[in-house]
């Protein structure tokens, strides 16, 4: 048995990383011929039934699923590494882009209480992702989480919302990073782009954004290390720039532009805030390189919290220091804050401001090729995308075959896609990701299988429900009504008795190891009801948008995704089966 496994070992071992047979991309019994297709989709409701609520475990997430990459990805990262990756994925589209234009068509001056409002929602999802990162480290990152708490069917729609959001995100920073060239060669807007008659929103060719995002695949395929050597200096350079724009906007700020302080009343925040979360959004990348640092139940949380916590205060400084030198009618749209120093007689700062914002978004496409490509692999690993792109290669230590997945995906968007038509879909996807994430913490608290009584269970489900629904009325009510107060009296109070309930008459059933999150239920209560808020402060196109990937995700799923992670579930069902006989038969002896 031990030569057998040997044997195997080596045979894996010499086999090649660019190979491309059909057992690297559809091993799975139900696509190895026509007829077992057919008989697979026969089953498709049963089979439904029988993943719906299969979930994982930690193990099995943090273990058994990296065997599937054949190799392992270099432990070469600390917390030093975690805390600039923190500020390298964060800021730079959102800061320099999006303050702008959410200042200019929905905040004015508030634009600030904006950032407010999205960090503190922020903060909360962080508090979520860090307990959960340290529990599980995995690859995966909240795909994997969802995949042990609620299900594969639940981590799937999560898992397609990643995969937009992997590749819009990088298509909005790709397009972002060519504004603010132009302006910084001191071109007209889109002097670089390719004017065409395509409809509108995709009339705009942008090669450059394509060609920007090659680059930083290829750096981040070579090696993690030299990639967050690369992030540090040039997030020292844009933390350089930040601190010039801060000192710089207050000397010359003028508190006569803060007047009128809500021209678009308390909807125009929420509303501008939930587009500007896209800033908050790439938070989440820290979490899915667990398996890359030394020290994960040290190195994440330091990461993820000390980063975020700085992001958030410089976010709010910028916008305040923006709104004062500008009044928000006269904003920039597309490059807001070159714009600005300019109309206070600093001609020469717009380049400064330029230079310093493409380094932002250079390393926010940096970090972001790195964690995509992770979410890519582990995605991979359950096979609801073929196992080849779960592959590691041996040298590099990167996966290189999810990394180029990503990328051709996200250029080609970026080379047509204008960046209004991109952040609204973002914001969507980005928000129920968090939503999600929130609930599984929920559930990760208040349930363990084979421990949790039936009856508390029930409970569980009711309260999260009432939780859930009660948040999407309160952000109904206010986009319908902003100015009502009725509906409040009848959502406010469910989420908070339902929270409390879940409090009071519900027992903790799992302590966190080494880091928890602080006062739960109501934290990540709060959590969710923020970022449903927040979704609902979306325009409507925003969720045609959405509602439009995620039926496409669904059919996917039922065509692929359902049949390959079911035989995949029943083949490894069938292995620790076989594995458990043999070894019976070993203690019994002859």
């Amino acid at each position: 048995m031990a030569t057998s496994t040997r044997d195997s070992d080596e045979t894996e071992s010499q086999r090649g990383y660019w190979r491309w047979s059909k057992q690297d991309f559809l091993p799975e019994e139900s696509f190895q011929s026509w007829n077992n297709y057919v008989s697979a989709l026969s089953q498709t409701w049963l089979r439904f039934k029988d993943r719906l609520f299969s979930r994982s475990d930690d193990a099995t997430e943090t273990e058994e699923l990296k065997k599937q990459s054949e190799h392992d990805m270099k432990r070469c990262l600390n917390w030093w590494d975690m805390i600039w990756f923190g500020f390298g994925a964060v800021i730079g589209a959102g800061i320099f882009v999006l303050t702008g234009q959410e200042a200019h068509d929905h905040a004015g001056s508030a634009i600030v209480l904006s950032y407010v409002a999205s960090g503190f929602s922020a903060m909360l999802s962080v508090f979520c992702y860090t307990e959960f990162a340290v529990e599980v480290p995995s690859a995966g990152g909240s795909f994997a989480y969802l995949r042990v708490e609620l299900g594969d069917f639940v981590a799937f729609i999560t898992a397609g919302n990643i995969l937009l959001e992997s590749v819009i995100g990088s298509a909005a920073v790709a397009r972002s990073w060519t504004s603010y060239f132009t302006n910084l060669l001191n071109r007209p807007r889109n002097s670089l782009r390719i004017k065409t008659n395509l409809k509108e929103g995709y009339s705009l060719l942008d090669p450059i954004a394509s060609g920007v995002l090659v680059i930083a695949s290829v750096i981040t395929m070579i090696s993690t290390r030299k990639t967050s050597f690369l992030n540090w200096i040039a997030s020292a350079i844009n933390t350089a720039v930040i601190i010039f724009v801060i000192v710089a906007g207050f000397v010359h700020a003028d508190t006569s532009n803060l007047s009128p302080f809500l021209p678009y009343g308390a909807k125009g925040v929420f509303q501008a805030a939930a587009i500007i979360y896209f800033a908050y959004g790439g938070f989440d990348s820290i979490a899915t390189m667990a398996e890359e640092t030394k020290k994960p139940s040290r190195d994440i949380p330091i990461g993820l919290i000390g980063s975020m916590s700085m992001i958030t205060v410089i976010y709010c400084l910028m916008a305040l220091s923006l709104s004062m030198m500008q009044k928000y009618t006269e904003i920039d749209t597309g490059a807001a804050f070159s714009i600005a120093f300019q109309s206070v007689g600093m001609k020469w700062a717009k380049y400064v401001v330029a230079f310093g914002a493409l380094k932002g978004m250079t390393t926010v496409l940096l970090v972001a090729r790195l964690s995509q490509a992770r979410y890519i692999t582990h995605i991979a690993r359950c096979h609801m995308i073929p196992p080849w792109f779960a592959l590691v290669h041996p040298k590099t230590g990167t996966p290189i075959n999810a990394t180029l997945l990503i990328t051709i995906a996200s250029a080609i968007i970026a080379f047509f896609t204008g960046l209004d038509v991109l952040s609204g879909l973002i914001s969507v996807s980005t928000l129920f990701v968090f939503m999600m994430i929130s609930a599984a913490l929920l559930v990760r608290r208040y349930y363990m299988r084979g421990v949790t009584p039936r009856e508390n269970l029930v409970k569980l489900v009711i309260f999260l429900v009432l939780i859930i629904a009660s948040s999407i009325g309160i952000s109904a009510f206010w986009g319908l009504k902003p100015n009502g107060w009725l509906g409040y009296t009848v959502t406010i109070p469910v989420w908070f008795l339902a929270t409390l309930g879940m409090s009071l008459f519900l027992t903790q059933q799992r302590v966190p190891r080494v880091w928890g999150v602080p006062l739960v239920p109501w934290l990540p209560s709060l959590s969710i009801a923020t970022n449903v808020f927040l979704m609902g402060s979306l325009e409507y196109d925003a969720f045609i948008r959405f509602g439009v990937c995620t039926v496409v995700m669904l059919i996917y799923y039922f065509l692929f995704g359902l049949h390959a992670t079911y035989d995949m579930a029943h083949q490894q069902q069938k292995l620790q089966s076989k594995v458990h006989h043999t070894e019976t038969i070993k203690n019994e002896g002859p």
